[in-house]
Formats: C-alpha cells, sequence, structure tokens
C-alpha cells in the first residue's frame, strides 16, 4: 500500500496574514483533514529571510484510497472555508502537491 504525502503550500502577504493563517490550521483545521483520513498533518513557517512568506502544511494518508476518500468527500468544503478566510483579494495563493512515501 502506498502512503501518499499531501502537501498545501501558502504564499502570504505579511506576517500578520501568516500569523492569523497559522492560527487557523492550528485551531481546527489540521485537526480536520485528519478527522477526515489524513494519519498526521505537521505546519512548518518557512524561514528563508529573501523568499515570500510560506506556510506548508504537510498530510499523510495511510493509504491512496483513504486519499482519495478526502479529496472526494471532504476536501472541497474544507478549501471552501480556506478560501472564504483567506482569498486571493487578501493576497494569499495556494499550491497542492501530492506524492507517494518512499
Amino acid at each position: 500500500m502506498k502512503r501518499i504525502a499531501y502537501t498545501v503550500i501558502a504564499t502570504l502577504p505579511d506576517s500578520k496574514t501568516a500569523d492569523e493563517y497559522v492560527q487557523w490550521l492550528e485551531n481546527g483545521h489540521v485537526d480536520d483533514v485528519i478527522e477526515h483520513g489524513a494519519h498526521s498533518g505537521v505546519i512548518v513557517r518557512m524561514v528563508e529571510p529573501s523568499a515570500p512568506i510560506q506556510v506548508e502544511t504537510r498530510y499523510i494518508f495511510s493509504t491512496t484510497a483513504m486519499f482519495d476518500r478526502y479529496v472526494k468527500q471532504f476536501s472541497p468544503a474544507l478549501r471552501d472555508e480556506g478560501l472564504q478566510k483567506f482569498p486571493p483579494e487578501r493576497g494569499v495563493t495556494f499550491e497542492r502537491r501530492i506524492g507517494e512515501v518512499i
């Protein structure tokens, strides 16, 4: 069985928005993703001084089936919630990556 790493990278316009985003992740969003199928989740605030402000959230799913179930049944509502709080108009962009854990 393949384990899946699902990474969401948020690029944020300023430290205040980044702090608000991290609080939102810590105060329920990561737990919601775990509740709906992820085995674990970790939040990493990137610290490269000359780079844009980015927060990476990486979730591990135990199987491809668990990840597929999450994407079909739960991801749309959770993504919508994030986009309502952190829309492009606030200068926030999201990138998603999916990989196999080796």
